[in-house]
C-alpha cells in the first residue's frame, strides 16, 4: 500500500523495531496523529490463542474510565415495559419485530451497539447474517443480552467497549481520541489490559500476549514493551 508523505515522515520519527514504554508510545502516537479530524487511538494485541478452539476464544466487555470520545448510538430490542425502560435510559432506537425488515431489507444500520432482552433473541437471531459480520450481534458475554437494559445502556454510553479475537487471533480496541490527555489514554489502556490479562484462557500453553501496538487512525503503529505490560 502506498503511504502518504505525512505517514512516511511519521515513521521516521521513531524506531519502528523498538519496543516502547506505554507513556512514551502514547506521546509518539499523539504527535503523529496529524489528520484534519480527531483521530482515534487504537490498541492492537496479538495473542498466542487459537480461536478455532472454543476454550481459547476471548470475548468480553469493559467500561473505559474516560470513555471513547465517540457518541454511541444504541438500538434496543425489547417488549412491554422494557421498551419504556430503554427509552427512559436514553436508547437512541427502541423496538421489536417491526425493525427486522428495516434492517434486513432496507439496509438500515444507523446504530453502533445492539442490546436485546433474552426474550427477544429469537427475533434478533433472524438478523444474524446482517449483524454478525459487523460485530453487532448481542451477546451475553458482552452484557448486551440482558433484562437490565438501563445498566446496559448506561455502561455503553459511559464508554463500554467490547474486546474479542478476530480471525487472526488479534484483539483491536479503541482507547480514546488523539485530543485526550496522555493520562486519559494511559488509564483506558490499563483498564483494557487488566481485563484482557484476566481473560487469559486456562488451556493456553505458551506466551499469551505476543505483541501489542498502539496507533492512531491514520498514523503508524508503535510497538509496546510487552514484558513490562505482563509484569
Amino acid at each position: 500500500m502506498k503511504r502518504g508523505k505525512k505517514y512516511q515522515e511519521a515513521v521516521k520519527s521513531f524506531d519502528k523495531n523498538a519496543q516502547y514504554e506505554i507513556a512514551e508510545a502514547i506521546g509518539l502516537v499523539k504527535k503523529n496523529a496529524t489528520a484534519k479530524f480527531d483521530e482515534t487511538i487504537e490498541l492492537h494485541i496479538r495473542t498466542g490463542c487459537d480461536g478455532r478452539h472454543a476454550e481459547q476464544q476471548i470475548r468480553g466487555a469493559v467500561v473505559l474510565p474516560h470513555g471513547t470520545g465517540k457518541t454511541v448510538k444504541v438500538l434496543v430490542f425489547a417488549k412491554g415495559t422494557k421498551l419504556d425502560e430503554a427509552e427512559a435510559a436514553g436508547a437512541d432506537f427502541v423496538g421489536g419485530e417491526e425493525l427486522i425488515p428495516k434492517i434486513q431489507n432496507d439496509g438500515w444500520l444507523d446504530f453502533d451497539v445492539v442490546v436485546a432482552t433474552p426474550d427477544m433473541m429469537g427475533v434478533v437471531g433472524r438478523l444474524g447474517r446482517v449483524l454478525g459480520p459487523k460485530g453487532l450481534m448481542p451477546n451475553p458475554k458482552a452484557g448486551t443480552v440482558t433484562m437490565d437494559v438501563t445498566k446496559a445502556i448506561n455502561d455503553i454510553k459511559a464508554g463500554k467497549i467490547e474486546y474479542r479475537l478476530d480471525k487472526t487471533n488479534i484483539i483491536h480496541v479503541p482507547l480514546g481520541k488523539a485530543s485526550f490527555t496522555d493520562e486519559q489514554i494511559s488509564d483506558n489502556f490499563q483498564t483494557v489490559m487488566n481485563a484482557v490479562i484476566k481473560a487469559k484462557p486456562s488451556s493456553l500453553k505458551g506466551q499469551f500476549i505476543r505483541s501489542a501496538t498502539l496507533a492512531s487512525t491514520m498514523g503508524p503503529g508503535v510497538r509496546l514493551n510487552v514484558s513490562r505490560i505482563m509484569n
